[in-house]
Parts: C-alpha cells; structure tokens; sequence
C-alpha cells in the first residue's frame, strides 16, 4: 500500500524536469533541482557534524525555501520548524527542549532565536537567498567551528525521526511530537490519494509552515505524487486573489478563519475564479461551519473537502472524500489512513452512534512523546491514541466530531459543545463570525459565553442573538455574555483559540 517510506525516496520520484516548487513573483524549482540543493544541503550539515536523529530547528519566514529546507533537512537529520514570531524566552524554552543540534536561520534576520543559540552554544547555520534563483533555492554559511569529525551516512531511513513538533500547550506544558519519515510519508501518501493529486497539480500554500497542516497536508502530499506547491509568503486576504491569479492552482489548504477572511473579499474577485481550475478546497485543523463549506463551494464552484488531522497523527486521520462520493457538512468524514474508533473511559470501544472519545492507530501515528512518559501514559489506551476529541461514527463509517473534550463547557453539570452554539450563531444574517467559550461563574462553575464578529455594514445586539439561539437550542446552551469584536484573537495557525480566551477578554477574574 505505501511504496515509499522516506522523504528522500518520495522526491526521488518525480521526473526531473517536473516542477516542484514556486512562489508568486518567482520561477519554478524542478525536482532535479530539488534533489540536487537536498544533496548539497545534505553534504553541509554532515560537515557540521550533523547526522540522523539530530534536531536543526528552523527560524525562517513563510514561503519556498522554509518548504524546501523542511524537506532537506528532514532527508538527513531532524527538522523542527519554530514560529518565527517567538519571544526570547519562547525561544528559550524550545530550543532547549529540542536539544538543538543548530539553528537554521535566514541571513541577516532579526531574531531573539540568536540571541538564545548564542547563550546556550548552539552552533547558527545561515540560510541564503537569491531572488534571481528558482524559488526554494538556497545556500547555507556557517560561522562556527568546524567540528572534529564530520558526521556520515546518507539519507535517514523508515525508523528515524524526520520532522520535530511541539503541541500547542493551551491547557499545559507542551509535547514534544517526534514523527518518523514513515509516519509523515504515510500521512502524505493517504492525503495525496485521497484528494487524487497528480503531477498536474498545483497547490497554492497560504499555511505557516511551522505548523503540520502546512508541512505535510500541504508540501509533502505534494510531493508523494509528484506535484507543485506555489508557496506563498504568509496568509493575506488582500494578496490571495493575486496570488491565485499568478499561481493558477488546482487546489488550496486553509483552516475556516482564513476561508471566512477569502470569502469577505471574493464578490469582487469572480472573474479571477472564474478564469481559475480550481479542482477542490481543502479545510482542516479546526471544524468548518457548514454555512461556510455552503458558501465556498458556490463561490468557487469546486467541492470542499472537510479532513481531521492533529500533529500526533503526522496530520490526517479522517477525511470527506472527493465527489462522486458522498460528503457530509458538519463531518469530517471517513477514516483517511489511519483505523479510528470511538472509546469510552473504561476503554472500551462503542458502537455506532456512542459518543465518546476518538482513538486512533496505524503507520501515521507517533510512537510516544518524547521525554514524556505520564504524557504518554494517559494518550494511549490498548494500543490506540486517545485524542481528546468527541464525537460518534456514523451507520456509514462517517465521523461527526461533538467538541474537543477539553473545550467543553461545563455549566451546572451541563455539556455544552461550542461548536454547536457556533453553528446556530452563525445562521443569524449579521454574524460572520462566532466563537463560543466558557467563562467563570461563582454558582455553576462555568457559563456560556460567545465572541461575535458581525458583517459589514448589519447590527445586532446580545438580546437579538440570545434569542435566535433560544429559539433553536435549549435554554441552558444560549449564551449569558457576548462579546462583539472587530477580529477574533487567533492562534498563530489561524485557528480560533477558545481555551483561554475568557482570560484574553478580560472575561475571567
């Protein structure tokens, strides 16, 4: 089923003089051209004494050379992408959970993450660029000592580490996700198929690439079938339709915040969609509200495929299939590479329509966290990976997520699902935007609150939206506080951050 189980190897694959990568105001990088700057990057840093299972974190802004440097040095050693936006101490923090080897930095960037591989002796690697040059071309320079001897072998094999992540932490320290090249090699490989890429695809990439929808639901899905990823230089509601224009892709990747941002300015860009080949829209890391999946795909006239992915799973677990088959609104389809199921506390896997937890395994999932073991204690029950989200399969084999089990809303013994309150907030014509959350309250422990973005130029008040929901939801899930904001806070995904978004609005005491 999986004929490759290696970055190297699925690069390896293409043709040579098919392209791999571009960006907009750029030319394109063959795989030829590929191959040779992985060989090239791949003889520098084993100068530096760098080998497999070393850990290169990697501090470079979005576009083609930090999907071209993930791919290099995740080849040979470990790659583990950093938010270039990190303060000093976050820095701090990850570099030295990391263990860096060395930091991968671009030429002249100014960044605490210096400032911190400096202090901790962590030797600084230079990455530079030649506007002139393909897109993801790149050399590399660096300013420290050469080490006694350098390090040898070739590419990593199936087993080693290929791709260092942390989880997101909202609710405790973060996890550190290491991810084999079978892991994320199977994970590409399944969105690759499921989505029917071919080499005539060409994906415009709008995800930060420090993130694994980005570096594996985009780039490397690509790349297992031999594809194109048009790199753009970070998300921009106002550049997108240019960008789509110059790139002419067949498909893109986004999480719903930025899909909603894409359609406010869509009205005033048809013909470029119109002039477009746009195949099909992809939506991940976060649920979708089917108004927006409805919207999308009139606007655009292709299907919108709605997938589930988290980082322990090097991304995609379930996925909606392509047209002719069947794809649900407000599911996230049916299990895409890995075996899922729906377990309860005990441990004991239900039957369709039970809700409880869903839990996974297979070649896509991460053996453990590292350094962590009560992390790992808790995650993994009989062999399968606990989630830590909600929901229930179908008759059909079709998952419906209820919420993230942490994101729950407690009121009074009460479990609300936000996302259910979102969707209902949503129908409302004024609100474009919802998000629902908890907020303290003294008797029920917790009570339902909602952060509201309306459309441009409809009104609303809290009395107004309170009683839309009432007439559609029970009682108790109406919200008791609305917020009404210009823009929601986001993570640095794009995703809406409901965990601790109550502190941020100055809603929890």
């Amino acid at each position: 089923m999986y004929d490759t189980d290696t970055i190297a190897k699925l690069v390896e694959r293409a043709d040579a003089d098919a392209p791999a990568l571009t960006a907009p105001g750029r030319g394109e990088l063959s795989y030829a051209g590929l191959r040779a700057l992985i060989e090239r990057t791949t003889h520098s840093i084993r100068a530096l004494g760098i080998g497999p299972g070393d850990r290169v974190a990697i501090v470079l802004p979005n576009g083609p050379e930090m999907a071209s440097a993930f791919l290099a040095v995740g080849s040979m050693a470990t790659a583990a992408p950093l938010n270039p936006g990190y303060r000093l101490g976050e820095f701090d923090f990850y570099l030295s959970d990391l263990n860096a080897k060395a930091l991968l930095i671009s030429a002249g960037m100014d960044s605490p993450a210096r400032e911190v591989a400096d202090t901790r002796g962590i030797p600084i690697i230079e990455l530079e660029v030649d506007p002139a040059k393909p897109a993801g071309e790149f050399s590399l320079h660096s300013g420290g000592p050469a080490p006694a001897r350098a390090a040898g072998g070739g590419p990593g094999g199936a087993d080693d580490i290929a791709l260092v992540l942390h989880t997101s932490g909202t609710t405790s320290r973060p996890k550190m996700v290491p991810l084999s090249h079978r892991n994320v090699t199977a994970s590409a490989i399944n969105i690759s198929r499921t989505l029917r890429l071919s080499r005539d695809d060409v994906c415009l990439n709008i995800m930060p690439l420090f993130h694994i929808h980005g570096l594996i639901g985009a780039v490397l899905s690509s790349i297992a079938a031999s594809a194109s990823i048009a790199c753009a230089p970070h998300f921009d509601a106002l550049k997108f339709f240019r960008w789509f224009a110059e790139t002419n892709p067949t498909w893109y990747t986004a999480v719903p915040t930025m899909h909603q941002a894409i359609l406010k300015r869509a009205a005033r860009n048809q013909e470029i969609i119109a002039a477009g080949r746009l195949r099909l829209i992809r939506s991940s890391s976060s649920l979708l509200p089917p108004q927006v999946m409805h919207e999308l795909e009139r606007v655009f006239h292709a299907p919108v495929i709605e997938s589930y992915g988290m980082t322990e799973a090097a991304h995609q677990m379930a996925s909606n299939p392509l047209p002719p088959h069947e794809r649900f609104a407000g599911s996230v389809g049916i299990a895409a590479g890995p075996e899922i199921a729906i377990m309860n506390d005990a441990g004991d896997l239900l039957q369709a329509k039970e809700v409880g937890e869903v839990v996974i395994r297979g070649r896509n999932v991460t053996a453990g966290y590292a350094n962590n073991p009560d992390a790992n204690a808790r995650a993994w029950t009989n062999g399968w990976f606990r989630t830590g989200d909600q929901g229930y399969l179908d008759d059909a084999g079709y998952l419906r997520l209820t919420g993230r089990l942490k994101e729950m809303i407690n009121r009074g013994g009460e479990k609300i699902t936000p996302f259910e309150i979102e969707v209902a907030l949503l129908d409302h014509p004024a609100v474009a935007q919802a998000v629902v959350f908890a907020i303290p309250h003294p008797l029920l422990g917790e009570e339902v609150a909602a952060a509201i973005v309306l459309r441009e130029e409809f009104t609303a008040n809290q009395q107004e939206l309170c009683e839309f929901v009432s007439a559609r939801l029970a009682q108790f899930k109406v919200p008791r506080k609305i917020v009404f904001l210009e823009t929601i806070p986001k993570g640095p995904t794009g995703k809406l951050q409901r965990i601790g978004l109550a502190k941020v609005l100055g809603l929890d005491p």
